[in-house]
């Protein structure tokens, strides 16, 4: 959004300076992004008159000029074919930088002549493409600067341009009233009041305008336009023209720089149609299917259908809201214009934009939204402006639909506003600010106005009175000190991961952040990649499904590290996982990889591949930092992506299950191009029971002073039984006395037979309130023989 200076004065009385402008547009959440003003390279050059011209003695073009300036009189070569004596000229002194050629003056010595300086022409000085000679000024004097000239004379030549990004949610300062209405809020000035035409109609309009039923809900709310005879159109005035090129417009003719002069003053684009072109009366509706318009930037449109555009009994005219027909545009010859104004629905336009790939500055204020209530006055304040500028008569409006009703108010609550903001705002001034933006206070109600369809609640408020306020006025105020000890903002849930974080990476894994986007192919690798997860628009293919597992996302990872050299890798992620998607369809899972080996090749032969031992103590220890108990079954039956026969489960119970370890599945490897050996865990963190206690004292520590007792068993079972069945039925044969089962020897072949094999386990007993007894060690021992034989089908080995 560009205005310049003169035309924001326009709208509002002030002396600021341009600096103290930008600054608040800026604080106001108006960001300049551009300041171009044309007085700083001028403000060199100074005002000179020539007292003497001869022609140069070795040249026939050049002329040797006498000319007093403000450090006296200097001698000049110019070859300029206006040079002559007692013109008043623009001077540049040696060290003085000419835009126009690029060029820091020094003293010259040309054909033998010295030259101290140059007289400019306006190509120069970059304020026209004029060069046939140097600038002749009708008045001033020598010394005065050049830009003070300008700025009495011809002040469009060194007026500010001001350049601000708008964001989307504030289309009322895409008019320079708008931006006005800001700076007086803040204080920089006083808001001049817009002054509103009235042009009776002196004839009925002999267009009529309708809106059809397909375009009357979301199309188009209201359609007025009016007829003006007998205009003459042609150039607009000289300040309109400098206002509109000033701002990177074209000035086209009166009648066209009249409708892009609302644009850009009171952000309400308009159109003009050649009524003369018109067939008959005008309708709003939605295009067919493969209908063609050329529009004013003369290029075919051809539409998809169910764009809401104007026709005339010829047909297409006009693409509501975004750019009118080549074929009733005005021309200097048109002589009956019909005035348009509109209010569109922003959704409509903006689909219509993007499939027509049109951008226009009606489009872009349209899709926006302006002004509504201002629709009719717009429509009075453009005809008036016509016939000043162009003559004519105009006829009464026509009006197809109903102006919306936007009326709304909201509550202001001082209090809350000075909580919120954290600066010390009186009532007074919050109601004066709302009041300065075109709020209207009924007690603590502030009336919305038409023009702000941004306010959309009572916090909206808060943020317009702290905008105006500045929060650069903020101070930083210390929290007060707060007795005793806080309580635990995180949740437990939260409190896990962060302690699994530390507790991975303190394991040597390197953290990774991997999108939750999967392509279909790598989802259903780990489960998913079905509808419930699929993503109605996603921002590419390969990433159109929900992760179903955190470990698609780090084989990927690993993937493109081991593609450019790094073979060994450690990985973890803590995120969430998907099954669906409702919020409830999601769990958070802590996953580490482990690929290739454990350590760089050494002499002494330390290195290995890494296994799934490997894996398993890494998921134990994030177990035990995040509270899992200490006694935990291994039991088979992990998912499809795992090595059917080297993965476990960490279970309490065959239903409770907190994670998983081992080796993955060779095909899943292959898919995700993985190479070597590849273990992993994943944690269900949820799945761990929270402790009965919720506080944060320890435990006592507990130091057995009891002897405990190792008894060796060996069972003789089939070669296909797991040693995990004998362990766990082990394990579970007294829980309070057994403190540990484990496997040391394994036998096949022999006198065993064909078919079976001997597993030997260690159990170590670890009383608690008295020493074992025999007796007592032969009862455990009876339990162990009877829970293993029946879990294994095996025998105790004699």
């Amino acid at each position: 959004m560009k205005f310049t200076l003169s035309w924001l004065k326009e709208h509002l009385d002030t002396t600021a300076s341009v600096d103290e402008i930008a600054e608040a547009l800026t604080d106001l959440g108006l960001e300049v992004e551009e300041v171009v003003n044309p007085a700083a390279k001028l403000s060199a050059f100074t005002l000179a008159k020539v007292i003497h011209a001869e022609q140069h003695p070795d040249a026939d073009r050049l002329r040797v000029c006498k000319v007093m300036t403000d450090e006296g009189e200097k001698q000049i070569v110019c070859g300029a074919p206006n040079a002559r004596e007692g013109i008043t000229v623009v001077l540049a002194k040696p060290g003085d930088y000419v835009p126009g050629i690029d060029v820091t003056l020094s003293v010259g010595n040309i054909r033998g002549v010295e030259s101290h300086g140059m007289m400019a022409s306006e190509r120069e000085l970059e304020l026209s493409d004029e060069h046939n000679g140097i600038i002749e000024l009708p008045s001033g004097e020598v010394g005065q600067k050049f830009t003070d000239w300008l700025a009495q004379n011809d002040p469009a030549k060194v007026d500010p341009v001001i350049d601000i990004a708008i964001t989307p949610n504030r289309q009322d300062a895409l008019g320079v009233h708008g931006v006005a209405r800001d700076l007086a809020a803040r204080g920089l000035g006083t808001l001049k009041p817009l002054k509103e035409a009235a042009v009776p109609g002196n004839f009925p309009c002999p267009i009529d305008v309708t809106i059809d039923a397909d375009a009357a809900t979301d199309g188009c709310e209201v359609f007025a336009g009016r007829l003006i005879r007998g205009v003459k159109n042609g150039p607009s005035p000289a300040w309109l023209q400098d206002r509109l090129r000033a701002i990177g417009l074209r000035p086209i003719s009166a009648l066209v720089d009249v409708t892009n002069f609302f644009t850009y003053d009171r952000n309400r684009p308009l159109h003009v149609f050649d009524a003369d072109k018109v067939q008959g009366n005008l309708r709003v509706h939605r295009a067919p299917e493969g209908a063609t318009l050329v529009g004013l930037d003369d290029k075919t449109y051809t539409f998809p259908g169910g764009q809401v555009v104007i026709s005339d009994d010829n047909g297409i005219e006009s693409i509501g809201g975004i750019m009118g027909g080549l074929a009733t545009g005005a021309t200097f010859d048109t002589t009956n214009v019909f005035l348009e104004a509109a209010v569109w629905d922003r959704i409509q336009i903006a689909h219509t934009g993007r499939a027509l790939k049109i951008n226009s500055d009606a489009r872009y204020r349209n899709e926006r939204g302006i002004d509504p209530e201002y629709n009719m006055q717009a429509m009075q304040d453009a005809t008036q402006m016509i016939l000043d500028l162009c003559g004519g008569e105009a006829s009464d409006i026509v009006v197809a639909g109903q102006v919306p009703d936007t009326a709304r108010a909201y509550k202001l609550d001082p209090a809350r506003v000075i909580s919120l903001v954290g600066m010390d705002i009186p009532e007074s001034e919050q109601r004066q600010t709302l009041t300065r933006l075109g709020f209207r206070m009924e007690g603590n109600l502030a009336h919305v106005p038409s023009w702000r369809p941004d306010v959309l609640g009572e916090a909206d408020l808060v943020e317009e009175v702290a905008r105006i306020a500045s929060l650069t006025k903020l101070k930083g105020q210390p929290l007060p000190r707060m007795a005793g000890v806080p309580k635990q903002i995180l949740s437990p849930l939260q409190k896990r991961e962060q302690i699994a974080r530390r507790t991975v990476a303190a394991l040597g894994y390197n953290e990774c952040v991997t999108y939750s986007f999967i392509d279909s192919e790598a989802a259903s690798l780990f489960g998913g990649g079905d509808d419930a997860t699929m993503l109605a628009n996603p921002i590419s293919s390969d990433m159109s499904h929900m992760r179903p597992q955190l470990l698609p996302g780090l084989l990927r990872a690993a993937a493109r590290n081991q593609a450019r050299g790094f073979a060994d890798l450690a990985l973890f992620e803590v995120g969430a996982a998907f099954h669906g998607g409702e919020p409830e369809e999601q769990a958070q899972q802590i996953a580490g990889i482990l690929i290739g080996r454990t350590g760089p090749k050494d002499v002494h032969g330390a290195s290995r591949p890494v296994d799934l031992y490997d894996a398993k103590a890494d998921a134990e220890a994030v177990l035990a930092a995040i509270g899992a108990p200490a006694k935990m079954q291994i039991m088979r039956g992990g998912e499809g992506w795992w090595h059917p026969g080297r993965h476990g489960r960490f279970c309490l119970g065959p239903k409770k299950v907190l994670g998983t370890f081992g080796e993955l599945h060779p095909k899943v490897l292959a898919a995700m191009d993985i190479k070597g050996p590849a273990v992993a865990f994943v944690i269900h963190p949820a799945e761990v029971p929270l402790p009965r206690k919720a506080g944060a004292t320890r435990p006592a520590l507990v130091l057995n002073d009891l002897q405990p007792v190792e008894r060796d068993f060996a069972f003789v079972v089939d070669a296909n039984v797991e040693a995990l069945t004998a362990v766990n039925a082990a394990a579970g044969a007294d829980k309070a006395l057994i403190a540990d089962v484990r496997v040391f020897d394994e036998f096949i072949g022999g006198s065993l037979g064909e078919g079976k094999k001997s597993l030997a386990l260690t159990v170590r007993l670890q009383p608690v309130d008295a020493t074992l007894k025999e007796k007592d060690i032969e009862a455990v021992a009876a339990k162990i023989v009877e829970k293993v034989t029946k879990a294994t089908g095996g025998t105790l080995r004699g």
